[in-house]
């Protein structure tokens, strides 16, 4: 098994490498290649392992998104947030847990419920990889990402009340709101102690190699103390990774370079694993199924497909616009969204690996020694709503979004914003230049050097400040090239001769390789430099 899963994560990332390179969704591709191999006649059977998922792929998957998250913008839009992450999930549950208990006679009907709180979190890698892409507006970038860090712990949670309920495991639905209240509370308290304590480790370290380390076992310990506890691993890993983002300005620059490459990096390579994970559990869906009716399959997929996708299209546009209706003070402050707006929000409702892995975590047994009621129905519809979710809004989605034209203007006047602030620096920097020029001169302790040094820098500063407004203005192709861009090519053109002279020197044997690597690393930064967008 260990080395099929191996196997699955080497294929996964070579093809997301494909996925990235053709600019279609990885996600939606990934699953299609799973399904697809998962078919093949003598494929080995690759199950998923919950615990894999919830204990090993979930929590980094969720720290790197906190990571990136804004804790201001978050706080801003956080009746909004909370209203899908929370309101959202446990309506979901509910809906689906009296549809599923309907239309399946062999579920009972905490045993529906639990396959409500199952389906209910969407996955939102997805929805905000192509809301990225295609330039959605920031709000709604926010909504969805404030979502997704949030809805998988109250879903999560939901779950093991209802799961508890279904196998005899809770005495009554009162302790199962207990367990729910400790479980967010708990995680919200370990999330935000560890979280204090690392950022303080952290500044005290001063190893940028170290603070790295640190960070990527954090979400692990942070998950796996909270579950101990009785809390919400999800909500305690996430609640620490927007307290570390906060303070990452503090960190140093090393640390954050370094930190950026190693999350994204963990994120590609978990995300690809999980969803070409889901395909592949195709087989072991169908094996599970011998002897039900294949009418009562086709009727329940239908009906749960339907309230999942139904449920949140009602709730988002229900308050969305309700609220507004009834609080004038809120129609002042917020104004009011535009439908196509909503709508894509409503639509961007793609489940994912989290949902399945709950789904096979479902004992077969209850505690009483019978049969867990409908089990293999109950997994069979989780993988119908993944599945069918993923390829239906995955398809439409960047189509909607076009169609629709709903793309931010953001460009534009992050680009002011940017232009201002780095003038503003820029001149900062001048003034303090020209303060430790006249001490020193004040001290005598200036010659012809310091004074040329002191033109260089001069000129270099104004070509950053003047750079980032020159973007603002005219296409190249009408005005020429700019002195900021020229400044730029020709400075890469010297390094790419740097680079080059220093590889030939490695090569000949004047050099050895860690002299090498510790000169490009200095390379390196200076063209990441003039490559930042």
């Amino acid at each position: 098994m260990s080395a099929s899963l191996l196997a699955v994560l080497v294929v996964a990332v070579l093809l997301a490498a494909v996925a990235r390179r053709a600019d279609v969704s990885a996600p939606l591709a990934l699953v299609v290649a799973g399904l697809a191999v998962g078919l093949i006649p003598g494929v080995p059977d690759i199950q998923l392992d919950p615990d894999l998922v919830l204990y090993v792929v979930l929590p980094p998957l969720l720290w790197s998104a906190g990571l990136e998250s804004s804790y201001v913008a978050l706080r801003r839009n956080v009746r909004s947030i909370g209203m899908l992450a929370v309101g959202l999930p446990l309506a979901t549950t509910f809906a689906v847990g009296v549809v599923a208990y309907w239309a399946v006679p062999e579920l009972t009907i905490a045993a529906a419920l639990t396959l409500g709180a199952i389906v209910a979190p969407p996955d939102a890698v997805s929805a905000t990889a192509v809301g990225r892409r295609l330039g959605l507006p920031r709000r709604l970038m926010t909504l969805l990402g404030g979502e997704s860090l949030l809805n998988d712990a109250t879903a999560l949670t939901a779950y093991k009340v209802a799961l508890g309920l279904a196998i005899g495991g809770s005495a009554s639905w009162t302790g199962g709101l207990w367990t729910f209240a400790l479980a967010a509370v708990g995680g919200v308290v370990v999330g935000g102690a560890l979280g204090a304590v690392i950022v303080h480790v952290r500044s005290r370290l001063r190893d940028p190699l170290v603070e790295s380390a640190l960070g990527l076992v954090a979400p692990f310990g942070i998950y796996l103390l909270a579950e101990e506890v009785h809390g919400s691993g999800v909500l305690a890993v996430v609640v620490a990774a927007l307290i570390l983002g906060q303070h990452s300005t503090n960190a140093s620059y090393a640390t954050r370079l370094q930190d950026s490459a190693v999350w994204k990096a963990v994120q590609l390579l978990l995300e690809s694993f999980a969803f070409l994970l889901i395909g592949l559990q195709l087989p072991k869906v169908i094996e599970e199924l011998a002897g039900i009716s294949a009418a009562v399959l086709v009727v329940s997929s239908l009906a749960v497909l339907a309230t999942v996708i139904a449920v949140r299209i009602v709730w988002v546009y229900l308050f969305a616009y309700l609220p507004r209706l009834v609080s004038p003070a809120l129609r002042y402050r917020e104004p009011s969204p535009r439908p196509a707006q909503v709508f894509v929000v409503a639509w961007a409702g793609m489940r994912g690996v989290v949902s399945l892995a709950a789904a096979f975590a479902v004992p077969a047994t209850t505690l009483s020694g019978a049969e867990f009621p409908g089990r293999p129905q109950l997994v069979f519809l989780t993988f119908v709503v993944v599945v069918g979710t993923l390829l239906l809004h995955g398809l439409t989605l960047p189509w909607l979004i076009r169609r629709l034209g709903v793309q931010g203007d953001e460009a534009h006047t992050d680009a002011v914003a940017a232009a201002a602030a780095q003038d503003r620096a820029a001149r900062a920097a001048a003034e303090r230049l020209d303060e430790v020029l006249e001490q020193q001169r004040t001290d005598g302790t200036v010659d012809d050097v310091h004074e040329r040094a002191a033109e260089v820098l001069r000129g270099w500063n104004t070509r950053r400040r003047n750079s980032a407004w020159e973007q603002l203005g005219r296409d190249e192709a009408d005005i020429g090239e700019s002195p900021a861009a020229a400044f730029r090519r020709l400075r890469l053109e010297m390094l790419a001769a740097e680079r080059a002279t220093l590889i030939a020197e490695r090569d000949s044997g004047h050099i050895d390789d860690e002299v090498l690597r510790s000169v490009l690393h200095g390379l390196d930064l200076e063209e990441a430099t003039l490559n930042r967008r």
